[in-house]
């Protein structure tokens, strides 16, 4: 998962996939903060008892629902990346494209996670978050500042320190590009961070 070993996690019986099902569908349309544990379990078809019973509490969906949709999005990247060429900006574009199918797909709100964040974020200790799926939302994002970063430093000739410079760049369009999805300020965002971010890898190319 890439979030912190000590994040706890369930195991899933069908009554407790058909409230996560339920659960993802009504907090990414609705908000977490909007959806209550009966609209859950009624949507699902489980009692509420049974609900409690599978997670134990709000927070541990919330949990579930974020490290579902993360592995979901990763298993679904790494297909596209393995039909990807080797290049580092074929894989970039890949990866860009990726989301930007993912998004129309699964996506019309903009990214769960920065969705996600906005909701469980305590002002009083911006550092140390007490909701346990701040540790899913910030081991997404951290895994795809890595990913990012390992791809530009298969960039030839470019050197650890600009390769680690461009892959916060490249992470920065991206996680841009979902947020603006999500608002509808302007179409096709992602396409346009893809076509700046192939622009940024061939002019490190040419360096």
């Amino acid at each position: 998962m890439g979030t912190s070993e000590e994040l706890r996690r369930i195991t899933m019986t069908p009554a407790a996939r058909r409230a996560l099902a339920a659960a993802g569908r009504l907090f990414y349309d609705r908000g977490i903060h909007a959806v209550g544990v009966d609209l859950i379990a009624a949507e699902a078809g489980v009692t509420k008892k049974t609900l409690y019973d599978r997670f134990g509490s709000k927070e541990q969906i919330v949990v579930e629902y974020l490290a579902d949709r993360d592995e979901r999005w990763r298993a679904f990247l790494a297909e596209r990346l393995d039909a990807a060429p080797s290049a580092p900006r074929a894989r970039v574009r890949a990866v860009f494209d990726a989301s930007r199918a993912w998004m129309s797909d699964n996506g019309s709100k903009g990214c769960s996670m920065v969705n996600a964040h906005a909701e469980i974020s305590d002002p009083a200790h911006p550092a140390h978050p007490a909701h346990p799926a701040h540790a899913v939302i910030t081991g997404q994002k951290q895994w795809t500042l890595d990913l990012f970063t390992r791809l530009a430093r298969d960039v030839e000739g470019l050197g650890p320190d600009a390769a680690d410079r461009l892959g916060r760049t490249l992470m920065l369009l991206h996680e841009g590009a979902l947020v603006a999805h999500g608002l509808k300020v302007f179409p096709d965002p992602v396409a346009h961070a893809r076509d700046e971010a192939e622009a940024l890898l061939a002019e490190a190319t040419e360096r």
